[in-house]
């Protein structure tokens, strides 16, 4: 199964959300080709409510700990409730910038 299938499937169990995108943005960061390392998520879930973002994201990591300890390394997570979303839907959620670019070690 490849990496951003089995985080999808994961973050569908645990959250139940109403928006689930997993993208897989690896090719943008100094690893190489194949590596399935860095991904993007975008997750609206009922699970949010009257949670702080910082705790929103602690419950992702929680949710992907095997993942987190072999081969993913970066995640830009997007979390929102239903009512935060509402307003979002046309929003493109850029991720940071790799700050190693460049060159492949």
């Amino acid at each position: 199964m490849m990496m951003r299938e089995q985080i999808e499937g994961k973050l569908k169990a645990e959250f139940e959300p109403v928006y689930l995108e997993v993208v897989d943005e690896s090719y943008r960061h100094n690893v190489p080709a194949g590596s399935e390392s860095h991904f993007k998520v975008v997750l609206v879930s009922d699970r949010f409510n009257g949670e702080r973002f910082l705790n929103r994201h602690r419950m992702i990591y929680t949710a992907l700990t095997d993942e987190l300890s072999t081969t993913l390394h970066a995640l830009a997570l997007h979390t929102y409730t239903i009512k935060e979303w509402e307003g979002l839907q046309d929003t493109i959620f850029a991720s940071p910038p790799c700050r190693g670019a460049g060159s492949i070690a």
